[in-house]
């Protein structure tokens, strides 16, 4: 076992791919160390926020304040506050009511395009073909902007309970900064949030660990059933093999993707948790390994020593286990690493098209994007609702197909430098 792992780790394509995995398997078990959030928390009331810091506005205002005269602050807060809606809607009333040029209008220069919009705006022109409410529209973006634009600070104020007058506690100037590290409520959101209002990045580690036990789970059942049964077809033969390769050959006809799908329906949704699914997986995954086990015995059960131990008197279940399964266990290693990708790659597919673990007890990679989906995240541009789960999935199928290869180039002689 030791000369083995020592070949293993001397190919570079193993290597590399079991870096990947280990580095996935090291964060999916170390972050809820860190972090022990429930995945599933409510801790944003809408949905999709984008990546970034939130720091809480009330204990922001009470933090302790510094003044910091930043070149281009004013600006840089301008255009952050300027979205591409709005900047498309100036762009029309300067064309339309300025008499400006197209070419001359770049909304992705704020000072030119807030230039343009001071100089030529007027609220009292009537531009022709222009409804009421386009027209009161502008007037709301213009007094927007005139607000942006404003160099004041901004007075907080409170409610005297004697008076019921609104009394001035402090001011707030654009010059005010406050250090984050003084603020008391600070949540880093890496990955934003979904649909729901829940840390995505929370989720997805949850999700990878939970995907990730569906497929050894399914590839450790499916690599189990196809080697007993490819042990005992190949090496007994005759009615015995005749058996298993009827129903092996029923499973083909049949395709197990849709085969997984019937299955799946009717056990119903509050049935289907992530081991009901893994178990579903692996018992309809495990043909192709029962007939590749097959041939492989099929082309040792005659060789010399095989046929030294039948006369030795050996039972065929001593035979099987010391005579042929160390022959092929490197090729049973390398099935069993496909199979756990298949795995995960199918419960993903499953839950997508809604058959998969019910969606109140785990994230799955596939629930995640299931829910995205159905929300329109990949429509609507958010693509930290699914654009992190797919990196997800094909880095484990691609690292785990790739120690396939390495395994391949070691242990096939064909292969074999």
């Amino acid at each position: 076992m030791s000369y083995l792992l020592q070949q293993a780790f001397r190919s570079g394509k193993f290597v590399f791919g079991f870096s990947i995995f280990a580095t996935i398997l090291l964060i999916v078990f170390i972050y809820p160390l860190v972090i022990p959030d429930p995945p599933l928390e409510i801790i944003g009331q809408g949905t999709f926020f984008e990546p970034g810091i939130y720091v809480n506005v009330y204990d922001s205002i009470r933090a302790p304040t510094y003044i910091l005269n930043l070149r281009g602050a004013a600006a840089n807060r301008i255009a952050s506050r300027l979205n591409q809606a709005d900047r498309l809607a100036m762009k029309e009333w300067l064309m339309a009511g300025g008499g400006i040029a197209e070419d001359e209008i770049d909304i992705e220069d704020t000072a030119l395009l807030l230039g343009l919009w001071v100089n030529h705006y007027s609220p009292t022109k009537n531009v022709p073909g222009m409804t009421n409410a386009r027209r009161n529209y502008f007037a709301r973006l213009d007094i927007s902007l005139r607000g942006l634009l404003s160099t004041e600070g901004v007075s907080v104020a409170v409610k005297n309970p004697d008076t019921g007058v609104l009394e001035e506690t402090s001011f707030i100037a654009q010059s005010d900064y406050a250090n984050i590290n003084q603020v008391a409520n600070v949540r880093v959101l890496p990955l934003g949030t979904d649909n729901f209002g829940r840390d995505m990045l929370t989720q997805l580690v949850a999700a990878t660990r939970v995907s990730l036990i569906i497929g050894f789970i399914a590839g450790l059942l499916a690599t189990l059933i196809g080697l007993a049964l490819g042990l005992l077809g190949g090496y007994i033969g005759g009615i015995v093999d005749d058996v298993i390769m009827f129903i092996t050959n029923l499973f083909i006809v049949i395709p197990s993707f849709v085969l997984l799908i019937l299955i799946s329906f009717s056990i119903g949704q509050e049935k289907r948790g992530a081991i009901t699914v893994a178990l579903v997986i692996g018992l309809t995954s495990w043909v192709w390994t029962a007939r590749a086990v097959r041939s492989q015995v099929i082309s040792l059960r005659n060789r010399d020593h095989v046929n030294l131990s039948k006369l030795s008197g050996h039972s065929i279940g001593y035979i099987i286990v010391s005579d042929i399964f160390p022959y092929i266990a490197s090729y049973v290693v390398m099935a069993f690493i496909l199979q756990i990708s298949s795995g995960i790659l199918a419960e993903a597919g499953l839950s997508i098209l809604g058959l998969g673990p019910r969606t109140t007890e785990f994230p799955t990679l596939g629930l995640m994007m299931n829910w995205a989906m159905i929300y329109q995240a990949q429509i609507l541009g958010k693509w930290w609702a699914y654009l992190p789960v797919l990196i997800i999935i094909a880095l484990i199928t691609f690292s785990m197909n790739l120690m396939n290869t390495g395994l391949d180039q070691i242990f096939n002689p064909a292969l074999r430098e």
